[in-house]
C-alpha cells in the first residue's frame, strides 16, 4: 500500500504513462492509415474512440489533480497563516 507522501509521486507516474501511451496510439494510428482493408479500418477506428476517451479521462485526472493541489496550498496559507506570496515561497524554502 502506497504511503500519503508516495501519492503524488504514483500519480505524476500514472499521468506520464497514459500520456506515453496516448502519444504512441496516437503515432500508430497515423502509421497504419494505408491500410484500408475492413479490418485495419475497424481496429483503427476502436483505437480512435478510446483514444478519445483516453484523453478526456487524462483532462479530468489533471483537472482533479490540480483541485487538490489548490486546496493544499490554500490549507497550508491559511495554517501558516501566510499573508502574502511572498510569505508563501519564503516558507517553501524553510
Amino acid at each position: 500500500m502506497n504511503r500519503p507522501e508516495q501519492r503524488p509521486q504514483a500519480q505524476q507516474q500514472l499521468i506520464g504513462d497514459l500520456r506515453l501511451v496516448i502519444e504512441n496510439a496516437e503515432e500508430l494510428l497515423k502509421n497504419t492509415d494505408q491500410y484500408t482493408s475492413l479490418l485495419y479500418q475497424n481496429a483503427r477506428a476502436k483505437l480512435a474512440l478510446a483514444l478519445t476517451a483516453a484523453n478526456e479521462e487524462l483532462a479530468r485526472f489533471e483537472d482533479a489533480q490540480l483541485e487538490r493541489m489548490m486546496v493544499a496550498t490554500h490549507a497550508a496559507s491559511l495554517a501558516h497563516a501566510d499573508q502574502s506570496g511572498e510569505a508563501r515561497v519564503l516558507r517553501a524554502f524553510h
